[in-house]
């Protein structure tokens, strides 16, 4: 559905976008995670034909994006961080408007806006004026009114920003919905738990680099090290500290209360052999234990490295 290759943007001297390349299927999910500044804005605006690229290819189904904006833009549904709804206008008045933009008349749209209205559980709110719904309201709104020419593509730049948890819940599961519809979404987000729920596969922004992406399972296992080891040690504490510093595989080594906390780069075989070779030690151990990796923790621990001046695999 989505293909970028070698993506530049240049704003004068500084380099937004530093050769991105970043392939998504038809029908997933796909969360950007990157702090402000990262270049994911830039990317999604791009990808939406509103803002010219300095360097590379993208393709939406197979469309050159770049050279072919208006045909994109019939295939993309845009959701920006900051939507505009207008006042004194009623729900359905607002649906209408956008629908006359694509060139859709109100008696030819009628059903499927109502449709809409339903997918984003504000079927009763038709009559309501735009500008007295709340933010979660407008918010789910705006999802609505980016899918009106039923696009491909679906595109929110921080959706969830703002909302509360109510909110969220109801927007993750409209998202959710639309993916089990086939519609392929890309969500930036800084709520990464979230993301983590409900995308298939992530991209991890930096500096303008893409630094890592792919399926959300896959970067976890990729990125195991940032899943620290808990070892509860109640015989031979030092020994075990001193084998765990010189083992390759282990580092971060540290002590919380009772256990031994490491940064451990292996499986769970590796870990059954250490294990066995401090038991051997005579390190009496009594409990251990990976804690659950997360979204959070590869991203705060990729991007620490890359900072670090390392390079992501």
């Amino acid at each position: 559905m989505l293909e970028i290759r070698n993506l530049v943007k240049n704003y004068g001297k500084f380099q937004a976008l530093k050769g991105i390349n970043l392939h998504i299927e038809r029908g997933e999910i796909f969360g950007f995670i990157g702090p402000n500044g990262a270049g994911k804005t830039t990317t999604m605006r791009i990808v939406c034909g509103l803002l010219q690229a300095t360097a590379g290819e993208v393709y939406v189904d197979g469309i050159d994006a770049l050279n072919e904006p208006n045909r994109i833009k019939r295939k993309v549904g845009y959701v920006p961080d900051f939507f505009g709804v207008y006042d004194n206008l009623k729900v359905m008045e607002y649906m209408n408007f956008f629908a006359s933009m694509y060139g859709y008349r109100p008696k030819e749209v009628s059903e499927s806006i109502h449709g809409l209205l339903e997918l984003v559980n504000l079927a009763d709110k038709e009559n309501a004026y735009v500008d007295g719904l709340s933010r979660g309201m407008k918010q789910r709104l705006c999802v609505a009114r980016a899918l009106i020419h039923d696009p491909e593509l679906l595109v929110l730049d921080e959706p969830a920003s703002g909302l509360d948890p109510r909110a969220r819940y109801e927007l993750k599961e409209i998202l959710k919905n639309l993916g089990d519809m086939g519609k392929t979404i890309i969500i930036s987000s800084h709520i990464l738990p979230e993301l983590s729920e409900m995308c298939t596969s992530i991209g991890v922004m930096e500096k303008g680099n893409l630094i890592m992406s792919g399926n959300v399972e896959e970067i976890m296992q990729r990125s195991k090290g940032v899943a620290p080891l808990h070892i509860e040690v109640v015989k031979n504490e030092e020994t075990a500290v001193r084998m765990l510093k010189e083992c390759p595989a282990a580092e971060k080594v540290s002590i919380r209360d009772n256990n031994i906390v490491v940064t451990f780069d292996g499986d769970d075989l590796a870990v059954a052999d250490l294990i066995r070779q401090l038991v051997e030690q005579e390190v009496g151990i009594c409990k251990v234990f990976r804690e659950k990796g997360n979204l959070e923790s590869v991203f705060l621990e990729i991007t620490e490295h890359v900072q670090e001046g390392g390079k992501v695999q």
